[in-house]
């Protein structure tokens, strides 16, 4: 039985690039490493790294249980809330929010905007989703999905 080539870490990839004397050799050997990785195979990934099924993610994530399926199973693409939600309901760290957004081919967090910021600071603190639709309430941002979530 022939095993499935493993991906490399990014900055791995980046040397071996920098290395290689043949373009071929080069894309041959690191094929398994090249090309972005499909939402609902990150999705999946993630939800099983999290040992969730989907059902809770979506209930977690305040998504219509239908919709939220559709996501899955890829019958739908979601948008930068939807993947943003999804990351709250599967509990991602940063760094794994920032990874299903690639997947989804949706910009990254950036920092240096504020509904950005603000969601970056409920990832890093573990926050719910609805924590977090409080406080970008709270300081005037449109909630995750565009609908007002304020708890008073």
């Amino acid at each position: 039985m022939a095993t499935k080539p493993m991906r490399v870490r990014t900055d791995t990839l980046m040397r071996r690039i920098f290395k290689a004397s043949a373009l071929d050799e080069l894309l041959r050997q690191n094929e398994a490493s090249l090309g972005q990785e499909s939402f609902t195979e990150c999705l999946d990934a993630l939800c099983q790294g999290k040992r969730m099924i989907p059902e809770q993610a979506i209930r977690r994530a305040e998504i219509d249980r239908s919709y939220g399926h559709q996501l899955f199973n890829g019958t739908r693409q979601p948008s930068r809330d939807k993947v943003l939600q999804l990351a709250f309901g599967l509990r991602l760290t940063v760094d794994e929010a920032q990874r299903l957004l690639r997947a989804a081919d949706k910009s990254p967090l950036y920092p240096r905007l504020k509904r950005d910021a603000v969601v970056l600071f409920a990832l890093n603190k573990s926050l719910s989703i609805l924590e977090t639709q409080n406080l970008l309430s709270g300081v005037g941002l449109t909630p995750l999905g565009g609908a007002s979530k304020h708890v008073t």
